[in-house]
């Protein structure tokens, strides 16, 4: 264990000054990642012109992301567990400033493009953090911990999309990743001086063959889920790209069991805490994307059609950024439920609570405020269900595996928004009306995408109630961990 390892303190004793604020520095960087995922999106539609390329050229621009953060995620997590983790957060951390900087001196298509990969390869910042907080922090204070840390996703999200507009609307775009690499500039500068390194590795090989594979099994089946529709769903390049995945991904997986030190233990994985958190949370990624798809696009179409509400990009920013604060006094509330009743009882309640937000929904579509209480209340079940998956997986996992494990779990939620994308995406296209000659999504469409993000948040409801009942199962082991580690003098600064 670490020598920074906060002991555990006495009934009524508050968490060291030094965890809390390596909880609130990993917090910010988790928001600093997530605020780079969105801060694109309000020039998408303008990319074409501003980089004089074709917009199916363009789309690159988000898909390189969504590839490289699906590689990055599960190999620097496992190179979180064997060279350290608070190294790979930074090296993560250095990758995000170094993306931005490259997309906003770029003036054209492929300086872009890097510098969007670039960015995504920084996805692994929210589980690494997860994984360092349970080596620093102390038993009782883990479960909200964790929550908060997680929480930072959906706060990045949805703050950054107002502000992306705002300042797309007035200033040059560039502006947008100049932002983002102050940001990480920050966001380095903080954990440097507060994150102290873990000292909880495994060393050992790293498996460069299940590293290649998976990436290669991943590519594969991402470009199959997220260019299907532009290439064809029945097209030569899709059909082999997505037969490629299905053989590559079992190649890697009877690799990955013969290995010595497999990239993914799937023995582990297989366990049935793990394996259903990981399913449950597959399906809430793509119940948690439908509403990102719906509900922008719903502000945004024409009033004349009788369903849209004809707003600009920066209400939708507005509409959808309480949904980021609920979730962070959501998160505080999961954290209470989770050391009372387990993490199981609070995913359970957190799928219920997005499933309700997406009913809602269907019934109210038709003002502004219907649509900020919707997003709010799923935002309220999401803060739910990402403080309590951390905590069943790192509540079934070695420490050894925590970084590789957590990693691997946002890797399934990812995995859930990209079908998401793919199914909403073709439902919409389907389900049509004529406005000026121009076909939009229906307003049934939208309903039935609704309900089809509804159906996924119960799905996950039920496979969570799969998952063995271990009360607190977070908790109880960092303490058993922490009783056989002998008291230790306090921690001395982290050293750069």
């Amino acid at each position: 264990m670490s020598d920074a390892l906060a002991r555990p303190a006495a009934a009524g004793a508050s968490a060291p000054p030094r965890s809390n604020a390596v909880v609130a520095v990993l917090a910010l960087a988790g928001i600093v990642v997530s605020l780079m995922q969105t801060l694109v999106i309000p020039i998408v539609p303008e990319l074409p012109k501003l980089l004089d390329a074709p917009a199916s050229d363009t789309a690159w621009a988000v898909t390189a992301t969504l590839l490289a953060a699906a590689v990055a995620t599960p190999v620097v997590g496992r190179l979180g567990d064997m060279v350290g983790k608070r190294r790979m957060l930074l090296t993560s951390i250095v990758l995000l400033i170094s993306g931005s900087v490259v997309c906003a001196l770029a003036d054209s298509l492929v300086p872009m493009i890097i510098g969007r990969a670039l960015q995504g390869l920084s996805a692994a910042v929210v589980p690494l953090g997860i994984s360092i907080l349970r080596d620093t922090v102390p038993a009782e204070k883990l479960a909200g911990s964790t929550a908060v840390m997680s929480a930072s996703l959906g706060v990045g999200g949805a703050l950054g999309l107002p502000t992306a507009a705002f300042i797309a609307d007035n200033w040059d775009w560039h502006i947008l990743f100049w932002t983002s690499a102050a940001l990480g500039v920050v966001s380095l500068l903080l954990v440097l001086a507060f994150v102290p390194e873990s000292q909880n590795r495994v060393g050992g090989r790293f498996d460069l063959v299940g590293s290649l594979g998976l990436s290669a099994g991943l590519v594969s089946l991402l470009l199959t889920v997220s260019k299907g529709s532009d290439w064809g769903w029945t097209s030569g390049t899709t059909l082999g790209l997505g037969g490629a995945a299905v053989v590559i991904l079992a190649a890697w997986g009877w690799w990955e069991l013969k290995a010595k030190q497999p990239l993914v233990d799937l023995r582990t994985t297989a366990k049935p805490q793990v394996l259903f958190t990981n399913l449950a949370s597959i399906a809430l990624g793509f119940s948690m994307f439908a509403m990102s798809l719906v509900l922008p696009q719903l502000l945004q179409l024409p009033e004349q059609t009788g369903y849209g509400l004809g707003k600009s990009m920066l209400t939708v920013g507005l509409v959808l950024a309480p949904q980021g604060l609920v979730m962070m006094v959501m998160s505080a509330l999961s954290a209470g439920i989770t050391k009372s009743k387990g993490p199981k009882v609070t995913l359970m309640i957190g799928a219920l609570i997005v499933a309700s937000g997406y009913g809602l929904n269907i019934l109210l579509m038709s003002e502004v405020w219907h649509l900020v209480l919707v997003s709010c209340v799923i935002g309220a079940g999401v803060g739910f269900t990402y403080g309590a998956l951390p905590a069943l997986i790192m509540g079934a996992v070695d420490p050894s595996q925590t970084g590789a494990a957590n990693s691997l779990n946002t890797l399934m939620r990812s995995l859930g928004t990209s079908f998401a994308s793919a199914i909403a995406g073709v439902i919409l296209a389907q389900m049509t009306t004529d406005f000026g000659g121009y076909a939009l999504p229906s307003e049934n469409g939208f309903k039935v995408v609704m309900a089809i993000g509804a159906g996924a948040a119960l799905v996950a409801f039920l496979l969570a109630a799969f998952i063995p009942k271990r009360k607190d199962a977070v908790t109880a082991e960092v303490a058993e961990v922490a009783e056989e580690t002998p008291e230790a003098p306090e921690a001395a600064p982290a050293k750069a």
